[in-house]
């Protein structure tokens, strides 16, 4: 692992020394934290006031202390878990289900279970808080609708329909939600206490759009698209901003506000580093070699530190009918977060 970390940090220090002018902005590979099970795992959930990282993985999700990076307990059974909101003023956290079409209801502070809500739609992906309302959203990318709960009782309060499969989805906390479609390509938004889409605004030349991340201090949406270009919209208006290029199978974009960054994790092994001066200037900073597969991020403001979920792989089975692009297999006993990190911090 030595001799890994350190080919990891020589081609860091050569991406940022070709001109990407990051100001100490040097990124190393701190280390991996292995993690058990062999299922899959979609989205990272960082709280970082209350200094814990929440991984999706197969039928469980494990939760990390951020000053420790050691497990501190794990909600379970989640079959399929997708995604995790957070409601620190409830004290009651949520994950999305989809190999069941349900919602587990947890405590924050005992992880353990409070409830299950039943989802009206099938394979709930992503799963969003919304503190205006103490609403909660599950995204159901089979049935391109939204399911919507009081947080307080877990009463089931309707569905929003989206006209297209869902993907990420962020909160303003001021009485706008927003999603992007993915096969779409646009960004949906909605009246969270209405329930009834407000705006549709289109990506292109963005396509696939899978990533999604709010500023919500300077109204600006970060879309992430496959066709490998993030496109930065006034969240007021929909307006683009900028269109900058990206890795490959981006899945993620996580914000630091204060130092006025966006890092935008893509699954052919980088993340890109974006940077700003004031609203209406962006620009690509640095190019971080992850490795592949390293798609879905958490972000802690504190440290500055990024975790993305990896894992090993054997080879790709054949082809077969109905499956033509089949997935290769997780090498058991091979889950685990990447760490990366500012280097000196």
């Amino acid at each position: 692992m030595k001799k890994s970390l350190q080919t990891f940090g020589v081609a860091v220090g050569l991406v940022l020394a070709a001109g990407v002018g990051v100001r100490a902005a040097d990124y190393r590979l701190a280390g991996r934290i292995a993690l058990p099970g062999n299922g899959s795992w979609d989205y990272l959930t960082a709280d970082p006031a209350a200094r814990r990282l929440y991984v999706t993985h197969g039928t469980c999700v494990h939760v990390l202390d951020l000053d420790t990076q050691k497990p501190v307990g794990e909600i379970a059974p989640t079959p399929g878990v997708h995604g995790v909101a957070l409601a620190p003023e409830l004290g009651r956290g949520f994950t999305s289900n989809g190999a069941e079409a349900t919602v587990t209801v947890f405590d924050l502070k005992t992880l353990g279970r409070v409830g299950i809500l039943r989802v009206n739609g099938t394979k709930p992906d992503a799963i969003l808080y919304d503190p205006f309302t103490r609403r909660v959203f599950t995204f159901n990318g089979d049935s391109d609708n939204s399911s919507a709960f009081d947080a307080v009782t877990g009463e089931a309060l309707g569905t929003i329909e989206l006209g297209g499969g869902p993907e990420f989805a962020v909160s303003d906390g001021a009485g706008h939600c927003f999603v992007n479609l993915e096969e779409e390509a646009e960004v949906v938004r909605f009246d969270p206490k209405k329930l009834e889409i407000t705006a549709r605004w289109p990506l292109a030349p963005g396509a696939t759009a899978t990533a999604l991340a709010l500023d919500a201090g300077n109204h600006r949406l970060f879309a992430g698209c496959r066709s490998r270009v993030l496109v930065i919209l006034d969240a007021d208006t929909g307006a683009h901003i900028a269109e900058l290029p990206i890795g490959g199978v981006v899945d993620a974009v996580a914000l630091d506000t204060l130092r006025r960054r966006a890092f935008v994790a893509c699954g052919e092994g980088v993340v890109n580093v974006i940077g700003w001066t004031d609203p209406a200037h962006y620009s690509v900073l640095a190019t971080i070699p992850t490795r592949p597969g390293a798609k879905t991020l958490g972000y802690d403001a504190k440290t500055g530190r990024l975790y993305l979920s990896v894992a090993d792989f054997g080879p790709a089975p054949a082809a077969a009918p109905g499956q033509p692009n089949p997935r290769p297999p997780i090498l058991p006993g091979s889950f685990g977060l990447l760490v990366v990190e500012p280097a000196g911090g």
